[in-house]
């Protein structure tokens, strides 16, 4: 049998919100696997937190740059929030925002790219770091671009334009003039922020995450106890539920909380007169995956949406 650390316990806990014996158990059940006994505690219905890890936790700073028909978003991280208040920290996260229109959405290509002044992204950071006296990271970048159409950008909890806590970007190529989908493009990109798509369609989510998710669920429908055929309509509606949060056409339009997204899409552009089609989205949250303090910025996003 797998020894299983108080080490291991604590992180299990802390990911998911669950009893310390019941974290213990599950690493029991699963050999010390620390994903598969968080799907353990979530078909035993005990995971109670199981969104908690994508919150928002380290501090510093997300940086947006678009620049015609193609844009960038970088997340650099530091130890306090005080230092996203820093010029000279907002000045690096601009630089490193611009750099990131060349990257490709790769972070080691990002931390090689050149300045302004010669020294890379990287070298940059360690200047920045000794001269704020924290330790500074260019933890993430995401990128999209487009051949004809529109780039739509919202940034959340902005400090200074350009710059905030929530980055988000939405792609969307047109046949023909799209000045008429500016407004929609615009919200598409708010919506993202309030609620987090993972693919912009089905067939782009990763293969291995819904086989994942389809496993997890048919184990809580099996807890019921019911006959096989009513257990894979129970899976096959929970997965439509699954589509519908993860997915952005299949999403519910917040700005009506009724309409799909791919619904308001096609409705602005027959409005518009053209052809159009989601290509590219991007999203990044200041510190999703390093815990560090609790907050609700979907909730918050989606205030600002209908305020």
């Amino acid at each position: 049998m797998t020894q299983i650390s108080a080490a291991l316990v604590k992180q299990l806990r802390e990911k998911t919100g669950s009893g310390m014996m019941d974290c213990k158990r599950a690493l029991a059940e699963t050999d010390g696997d620390l994903e598969a006994a968080q799907d353990w505690l979530r078909a035993k219905g005990i995971a109670g937190a199981e969104k908690k890890a994508g919150r928002a936790a380290a501090e510093g700073l997300v940086g947006l740059r678009v620049d015609g028909n193609r844009a960038a978003l970088v997340e650099v991280n530091a130890e306090t929030d005080f230092v996203a208040r820093n010029a000279e920290f907002q000045a690096f996260v601009r630089e490193v925002a611009e750099a990131g229109l060349d990257a490709g959405g790769d972070v080691e290509v990002l931390a090689a790219s050149r300045l302004a002044g010669g020294a890379t992204v990287a070298e940059r950071a360690i200047e920045v770091s000794a001269r704020t006296g924290e330790n500074i990271v260019v933890r993430r970048t995401e990128s999209v671009a487009i051949e004809r159409g529109l780039i739509g950008s919202y940034m959340h909890g902005s400090v200074v334009p350009g710059l905030g806590r929530i980055g988000t970007l939405v792609a969307v190529e047109t046949d023909g003039d799209p000045v008429g989908l500016e407004e929609c493009v615009k919200q598409l990109a708010m919506h993202v922020a309030a609620a987090r798509p993972q693919a912009i369609r089905r067939d782009d989510l990763d293969p291995a995450l819904i086989e994942r998710e389809r496993a997890v669920l048919l184990e809580q429908a099996r807890e019921s106890g019911r006959p096989d055929h009513i257990i894979e309509k129970m899976v096959d509606g929970r997965m439509r539920k699954f589509y519908g949060e993860v997915v952005l056409t299949e999403q519910v339009w917040v700005i009506d909380n009724k309409t799909k997204v791919s619904d308001a899409l096609a409705s602005a552009a027959k409005e518009a007169g053209v052809g159009a089609e989601l290509s590219g989205l991007a999203c990044l949250v200041l510190g999703e995956g390093v815990e560090k303090r609790e907050s609700n910025l979907a909730a918050e996003v989606a205030g600002t949406l209908k305020g």
